[in-house]
């Protein structure tokens, strides 16, 4: 199995019944939805995230204090204080896919470089590539959120 631009490839043995088909795509997807989707990160392993995409996308320029989840952001996905380098990040994130946590990290963490969302500022993602696909996630999270869909 692969992934390929975000669509997860399965190759099964031309052999395969359908039944056997269906059978296995749907093992080899839940294997792949098991390792993008982690049940939560612990405030250490997120000190320790941040640290490995500030020097693989920023350069090792932002370095948070401290970074933690919290439960009282209801309207934002993560925020910063430049000032404390310090970063928060909504516990609704949690399930999401690893990518999406990754760019509010990031998103975050440019904060503590350029506190402002400038042009400054949006040059200092464009190393990430999964920068305006996590946008788009995010978007149609908080619509979907708003609007009482599940998704199920």
């Amino acid at each position: 199995m692969d992934l390929r631009d975000g669509v997860a490839v399965v190759s099964i043995p031309a052999t395969f019944t359908a039944g056997q088909e269906k059978q296995w795509v749907e093992r080899m997807v839940a294997k792949l939805h098991a390792k993008s989707v982690q049940p939560t990160h612990s405030d250490t392993g997120l000190v320790e995230r941040a640290a490995e995409l500030s020097a693989r996308f920023l350069g090792g320029r932002a370095r948070p204090n401290s970074i933690r989840w919290v439960t009282n952001q209801n309207s934002r996905w993560g925020s910063a204080t430049p000032a404390a380098r310090a970063i928060r990040l909504s516990h609704k994130l949690q399930g999401m896919p690893d990518w999406v946590i990754d760019y509010v990290i990031l998103h975050e963490m440019a904060h503590l470089i350029e506190p402002s969302h400038n042009g400054t500022f949006w040059a200092l993602l464009d190393n990430y590539p999964h920068t305006e696909t996590a946008k788009a996630f995010l978007l149609g999270a908080a619509y979907a959120a708003d609007h009482g869909l599940s998704g199920r």
